[in-house]
């Protein structure tokens, strides 16, 4: 009896018992495995789900079929496809701590979930120069951002996207100089691709130039809005009610750059962890231990879930669309012409 507890304790401690080259398997209590479970779960559960709220509403309501909401599809799309083709693997990885699914699909998986990280980001920022033009010169900004050139710009966000981050790990240059590292510590049952210095810098850059221009833009919208709410204060009842319309229609236009402003500082919180570690790590010869990569990476992945949340919590219209499609109304003939702001 204590020869076969030893025998299966032993086969236990390797993904792949029958290889020499196997990693290590590391042990998580049936507690702790069954939180996990349960996170990864409603994680991706929450991330499938709500952004196909979001994707639906879009696509089926006339009155959101404009060029800022072809942005917020795109990124819900992009945030949907993490939790159906990401999230499932990833979850395993970490709760399993070993990687089953081959050397080829981990380049593939990682390729997949860099592109829509690099993805969210660009979206994000066009939609804070959408919302700028859109609250500094509402004059040009129907003339600018029309819905084909909107469809124009997301074509080629994804474009760049899967180009850079495929051609990046399929060619091997994150690989340049770390030789000798990935040599020593690779083995059957990993999925923890290495970036070197000089990309992992890159991809700080990624992060840190268009966060900047958002942090720049948000900033100027706000004081837009706080001079435009001054004016507002300031006019006339008879004034106010000749402008009744465009005033509401403005109201509305600060109320979804505060909202998208929220989305961009929720992702910056989820997101920033990740590469600063990621950049410190190459330059610390990847020190960081897989558990601690796993929960920062989660910590990111949250982030996917997290953007319908706060259009729940913010927007009327997406709250209206979710009654309407829960209750299956979306049906009816002449649901799709439906007045989502009639507020």
């Amino acid at each position: 009896m204590n020869v076969t507890a030893f025998q299966i304790k032993e086969q236990e401690m390797y993904c792949y018992s029958e290889l020499n080259r196997s990693c290590t398997k590391r042990f998580h209590s049936f507690a702790v495995q069954v939180v996990l479970y349960i996170l990864f779960s409603v994680g991706t559960v929450l991330t499938i789900t709500g952004n196909v709220m979001v994707i639906i509403s879009i696509c089926h309501f006339k009155q959101l079929q404009s060029p800022t909401h072809f942005l917020i599809l795109s990124l819900a799309t992009a945030d949907f496809l993490l939790g159906l083709t990401v999230l499932p693997f990833s979850a395993v990885r970490a709760i399993d701590t070993c990687w089953y699914f081959g050397d080829a699909f981990c380049t593939f998986h990682t390729s997949l979930d860099g592109t829509i990280c690099i993805t969210s980001i660009l979206h994000l920022c066009i939609i804070a120069i959408d919302r700028y033009f859109a609250i500094t010169y509402p004059l040009i900004y129907p003339i600018k951002f029309t819905a084909c050139s909107t469809a124009l710009i997301i074509t080629f966000v994804w474009i760049v996207s899967l180009t850079y981050t495929f051609s990046l790990l399929y060619s091997g240059a994150n690989k340049e100089g770390l030789e000798e590292i990935i040599a020593a510590t690779s083995c059957k049952g990993s999925c923890q691709i290495l970036i070197n210095a000089k990309w992992g810098l890159v991809n700080l850059l990624l992060f840190f130039i268009p966060f900047s221009l958002m942090a720049w833009m948000y900033t100027r919208i706000f004081m837009v809005v706080r001079n435009q709410a001054r004016l507002i204060e300031s006019l006339t009842d008879e004034t106010f009610a000749a402008h009744n319309y465009n005033s509401r229609v403005a109201k509305r236009e600060r109320k979804a750059a505060k909202t998208l402003g929220i989305a961009m500082v929720a992702f910056v919180i989820c997101w920033l962890p990740f590469f600063i570690a990621s950049i410190l790590d190459s330059y610390l010869n990847f020190i960081l231990p897989p558990f601690a990569f796993d929960i920062i990476l989660g910590i990111s992945y949250f982030n996917s879930a997290l953007n319908p949340l706060i259009y729940a919590m913010f927007y009327p219209w997406f709250r209206k669309s979710i009654k309407l499609i829960l209750s299956c109304k979306v049906f009816t003939a002449d649901c799709s012409t439906t007045n989502l702001f009639n507020q």
